[in-house]
């Protein structure tokens, strides 16, 4: 699947070369990896990061452009990834880490290349569950804002996902949200011992 990347907006990237060359900004990272970097190291792949909202009463799920994520690679290797985050004044550098979400990324990127349809990549967050997606967007005209989920973009939950759902298997917005939304809802309060049910 040719993947339509949206580039990044220029302050984010900015704010994350900045950091890039601030050595305090790298040695206080935990991200032992870009520490020990040797030789130059450059972000790339900027993937828009949403954050999917409560499902509104007509069923509809709203998102939310929340930031932009970067893979920090060093040649052929990335070595972490840098989030920015939107403030007041603009794009902001947020932090460097490291972890399983960023080889799960690049995973899910790989098999959505050979898929046949072209779609924009996106990260959609659903904090509530501790659950991240790759989202591929059908819509490559978009730029990436506030684009809402459309019931044929594809979700790709990365690992670790929740329990219960496969990691890096693809579902449609119509299958998969539905099932978010039911983990999404608060349960009833149980009745107190003792008193009427």
């Amino acid at each position: 699947m040719p993947l339509h990347v949206l580039p990044a907006p220029a302050p984010a990237l900015r704010s994350v070369l900045a950091a890039l060359g601030s050595p305090t900004a790298v040695r206080e990272a935990r991200t032992p990896a870009l520490r020990a970097a040797q030789g130059a190291v450059s972000p790339e792949l900027p993937l828009p990061v949403h954050v999917l909202g409560r499902t509104a009463p007509d069923g509809t799920s709203p998102t939310r452009l929340a930031g932009w994520r970067f893979m920090i690679r060093s040649g052929e290797r990335t070595l972490a990834a840098a989030d920015t985050m939107l403030t007041p004044d603009g794009w902001a550098f947020s932090h460097f880490f490291e972890g399983p979400y960023i080889a799960s990324t690049e995973r899910a990127l790989r098999h959505a290349e050979a898929m046949p349809m072209p779609c924009q990549p996106r990260l959609l967050s659903v904090p509530e569950l501790y659950m991240l997606t790759l989202w591929l967007h059908g819509d490559c005209t978009d730029d990436g804002t506030d684009a809402p989920l459309a019931a044929t973009d594809l979700l790709v939950p990365l690992a670790p996902a929740p329990p219960g759902i496969a990691a890096h298997r693809p579902h449609r917005v119509a299958e998969l949200l539905p099932v978010l939304a039911h983990r999404l809802t608060p349960a009833a309060p149980a009745p107190l011992l003792g008193s009427p049910a």
